[in-house]
């Protein structure tokens, strides 16, 4: 077991309590549901984009894209190129139209264009991705923390997860905006002082990690052929485009930071500033996974403890030493990526650096967190209890209420990372979940917003379609060999691609058909 030294844990201590002072300072501001949900609607544009991308640069993007790109290339960077695409869509319509409706929820419009199956189909989309998207970030704390002080991944989760549900409860979004405006600048720096520390390990430097990245063409973005059975450029970038599309437009963490600006000029820019940083955040995480991989291959002996510790964990307890070695053996990169950037934290950086890193990790994990609790307190308040239970609410229940449901949703979300525990790559089965849970409600959304024509009908018969399509594109793997025929060859990272233009264009053809028809 690693213990940590007295003084890191006081710098993880320090930035812990410093979280939940945040949370203290705003509870005495959230005096009703308005302040706990958009913070009355006076957030600087500035304060929100860096918001926006602190929970955009998760612990998935702390641990998963180093590991990510340690154990193969810079495919997943894709990504992140997509990114401005979607922000151009978001900025230009999307950001108007919330603005202008003056719903805190993001999914009140779809009952007013469809009726409330529609409304009710996004927030149950919205919250299995929010749980989905929590238990991979809580899991990644718990990767972090394990690998550096030897606790048990269980009890790492639930000591967190109670700290985080703390804060976010007392504070409301100010307090999450806040704390996430920090957290996006400690997770920088900290980033930073990682890939410095690597170089540093590296004899030869930046001109050795560029020598072994280019032999092993661990910098490449994919391949451009137009084949999407395989994560070719083209299928993240589709990928990337739609899911960018997706939380820009269709995410309740999103949306409702666009109500917390002063205006929709304010809101836009806030758009704009996440992008222009994360984009280049998310290419330096690139290269500290890059650089990981040259220091351990200009010194192979130093990750055989990792291969070790990852072979016992997928064999189990009965495992024999044989067993164990024989498995890390036949390892590659990839079956071990995730792992490596907390190894390299334990035997490379000094004392005092490790607490500052740490807590760098836990900002990253936190700020998405804390977001995601509150975003889908709201949603449950506004979407399902307010609507189907309880329509004449006061503001003091309804303030009650979204308390309750953060502290639930938080425990959901604990709950979805300790089943993850043995997950082999945080980044791929968080990318495969959001696909999944997400394509469906963006096909509907953008049905409505663009096919004004489309009715109750029509959208209805499209979003089945489009279902249909997303659980046969999920489980064609699972369909027995003698029906090969009927399997999806497409590549798992196009099932939200699929799925929302099924929606879309099924609801643009039937609308088409049914007006020749009458």
């Amino acid at each position: 077991m690693h213990n940590l030294p007295f003084i890191d844990l006081a710098v993880i201590a320090c930035y812990m309590l410093a979280m939940i002072g945040i949370g203290f300072y705003f509870s005495r501001k959230n005096k009703n549901s308005d302040q706990f949900t958009k913070a009355s609607g006076k957030i600087p544009g500035w304060a929100i984009g860096l918001s926006i991308y602190a929970t955009f640069l998760s612990s998935n993007t702390f641990l998963g894209v180093p590991g990510k790109a340690f154990g193969s290339n810079w495919n997943a960077f894709v990504f992140s190129i997509s990114m401005p695409l979607a922000a151009w869509f978001a900025s230009k319509y999307f950001v108007p139209f919330y603005r202008n409706t003056g719903e805190i929820s993001a999914y009140t419009n779809l009952e007013k264009r469809f009726g409330p199956w529609a409304r009710t189909y996004a927030v149950v989309c919205f919250l299995l991705t929010q749980f989905a998207r929590m238990g991979s970030i809580f899991f990644g704390i718990a990767l972090s923390l394990q690998a550096l002080t030897g606790f048990s991944m269980q009890s790492i989760m639930i000591v967190m997860g109670i700290c985080i549900i703390i804060y976010t409860v007392l504070g409301g979004m100010e307090a999450v905006i806040w704390t996430e405006v920090a957290q996006g600048v400690i997770k920088t720096l900290g980033a930073l002082l990682i890939l410095f520390l690597v170089i540093k390990e590296i004899p030869g430097g930046i001109s050795k990690i560029t020598a072994i990245a280019t032999a092993d063409h661990k910098i490449s973005l994919g391949s451009f052929k137009p084949d999407f059975t395989q994560s070719t450029f083209w299928v993240i970038l589709l990928y990337g485009f739609f899911i960018n599309l997706n939380n820009f437009g269709m995410d309740q963490n999103y949306i409702q930071r666009y109500h917390t600006a002063k205006n929709s000029k304010q809101a836009s820019k806030s758009i704009w500033l996440c992008v222009w940083i994360y984009v280049p955040a998310s290419f330096l995480f690139f290269v500290i996974g890059t650089a990981l991989y040259a220091f351990y291959q200009s010194q192979p002996g130093l990750i055989d403890p990792v291969k070790l510790q990852v072979a016992a964990e997928r064999l189990g307890v009965s495992a024999t030493q044989e067993q164990i070695h024989q498995l890390a053996a036949s390892f590659k990169p990839s079956d071990y990526g995730d792992k490596v950037l907390p190894f390299f934290m334990v035997n490379n950086i000094p004392t005092g650096l490790v607490g500052l890193i740490v807590s760098a990790l836990l900002s990253a994990a936190m700020s998405t967190i804390s977001s995601n609790m509150n975003a889908s307190a709201t949603v449950f308040t506004v979407d399902i209890y307010q609507k189907y239970f309880k329509p004449e609410i006061t503001d003091k229940q309804k303030l009650f209420l979204l308390h309750v449901s953060t502290v639930v949703f938080g425990l959901i979300g604990l709950t979805t990372g300790l089943a993850m525990i043995g997950a082999k790559s945080l980044l791929d089965i968080w990318w495969e979940l959001s696909g999944i849970f997400a394509g469906g409600m963006l096909g509907l959304f953008l049905l409505g917003l663009i096919s004004k024509k489309t009715k109750n009908t029509e959208a209805i018969i499209a979003t089945l379609a489009g279902v249909i399509v997303i659980l046969w594109m999920t489980f064609s793997d699972r369909i027995p060999a003698e029906y090969s025929f009927v399997k999806s060859s497409l590549h798992k990272n196009m099932i939200i691609v699929v799925g929302t233009l099924s929606i879309f264009l099924v609801g643009v053809l039937f609308t088409k058909f049914k007006k020749q028809s009458s």
